[in-house]
């Protein structure tokens, strides 16, 4: 695991290795860097290490320049280990994939614009014809969705009335049925894995940045699977 040393980077470090504790003790964790954010130029030595430990897989929560910069240290030194990201879709990533000639890195998410290409053509290529962009954050879609049926269903605006009307709401979505769990409000969805590959009109119709790759979905999970328990004992206002 190698991850930028703030808040994002040590939980990914610690959730992996808790899950991995639980689900798969039989995976040993052969490494665990943790690195300044936006402070590396040269991630020659991380990747010398983890090609030295024999690893068979890499992952990485980071984003920006030091998952870039990572990735393309990794293939200047022809090491073939996958990468599994988190932040491979955001933007500028693709770009500096193709560049780099990247290979076997992959996306751990809740969508991606290939996952259902029919599901996601009624919002991708009207949003591509107006404003010559990718449509890649699908959480905003999911908030207005979910935000105007509990207005509507709620026959109110008044934020707790509202928020009272979200709990165990479900809808669906480009990425299949959402649920707003009731105990803490937080979204559960299903998680996908995708490789980073070339467009190919079929499974790949999508490309990001223009550069004629895209994500192609390997691997999904439905919500039940990919929920995680929680503790959350949340105060609810009166009504």
């Amino acid at each position: 695991m190698i991850n930028q040393n703030y808040a994002m980077g040590q939980q990914a470090s610690a959730a992996v290795k808790s899950s991995l504790k639980r689900k798969r003790p039989d995976i040993e964790i052969v490494g665990d860097d943790l690195h300044q954010m936006l402070q590396v130029k040269d991630f020659s030595p991380y990747v010398a290490k983890i090609k030295a430990s024999g690893a068979d897989a890499v992952v990485t929560a980071n984003w920006s320049a030091d998952l870039t910069l990572l990735i393309k240290a990794a293939k200047d030194a022809s090491l073939k280990t996958p990468f599994y990201t988190y932040n491979g879709a955001t933007k500028g990533i693709p770009t500096a994939l193709a560049a780099s000639g990247a290979e076997d890195v992959k996306l751990v998410t809740y969508w991606t614009p290939n996952d259902d290409v029919n599901a996601s053509k009624a919002v991708i290529e009207p949003f591509k014809a107006k404003y010559d962009d990718d449509f890649v954050v699908l959480p905003f879609y999911n908030l207005v969705k979910m935000l105007s049926k509990s207005v509507k269903d709620a026959k109110s605006s008044q934020p707790a009335v509202v928020a009272r009307m979200l709990e165990g709401m479900k809808i669906q979505s480009l990425n299949g049925e959402l649920e707003m769990r009731k105990s803490d409000h937080q979204i559960q969805q299903p998680l996908l894995i995708a490789n980073w590959a070339k467009t190919n009109g079929k499974d790949v119709r999508y490309d990001l940045e223009k550069t004629g790759f895209g994500w192609k979905t390997i691997e999904k999970f439905d919500s039940f699977i990919a929920s995680t328990p929680t503790s959350c004992q949340m105060k609810r206002p009166p009504v």
